[in-house]
């Protein structure tokens, strides 16, 4: 994974937009991956899913937490992607009260196969999802590679610490220390 470029893909978004009026004011948007990683540093963090209990209480409330740490040690941008629809994600990021993270859905999953993430999780009902990852990725770069172990298909557990924030930035730290 160190080294590789993101996979190329288009992620269909919902935005809000006014000028559509009415109860539901959003209007779908295209996004490329380009417009998510290119010319930043970023960390992103995919998780099997939204509404789920470890993402819910620690991984994404974390990274919220921690955002100003990881802006001052140079990240732009700090991005959850789950193999979810992007009204799932909308609803959990408004639930979550995000200010500092931006959810990427991948609906279809195809950016999560494509970083060869993608697992069945047919055993709590899920069908394919993401494993448990984060990354830090320099303009489309993949430069630190932070993957749960076991990775494998209807998983009986949820690991969960090489991918958490407090994690990721200890190794900023010593990256900048260095």
């Amino acid at each position: 994974m160190l080294g590789k470029k993101v996979p190329a893909v288009t992620f269909r978004t919902r935005v809000r937009d006014e000028a559509v009026g009415g109860p539901n004011p959003f209007r779908w948007q295209d996004m490329t991956s380009d417009d998510y990683f290119k010319g930043k540093k970023v960390v992103l963090f995919s998780l099997p899913g939204a509404f789920t209990p470890t993402c819910s209480t620690y991984q994404l409330p974390d990274f919220e937490k921690l955002a100003g740490e990881f802006r001052a040690l140079g990240v732009d941008e700090i991005y959850c992607l789950s193999v979810n629809d992007a009204f799932v994600m909308n609803a959990w990021a408004k639930g979550q009260n995000l200010e500092n993270v931006k959810v990427i859905p991948d609906g279809s999953g195809e950016f999560t196969r494509k970083m060869g993430m993608l697992v069945a999780k047919d055993n709590l009902g899920f069908g394919m999802r993401s494993w448990r990852y984060a990354a830090v990725i320099n303009d489309g770069l993949v430069e630190q590679w932070f993957e749960e172990e076991g990775y494998s298909d209807n998983c009986e557990s949820d690991p969960y610490g090489v991918s958490a924030p407090q994690n990721i930035l200890e190794n900023l730290k010593a990256r900048a220390a260095a």
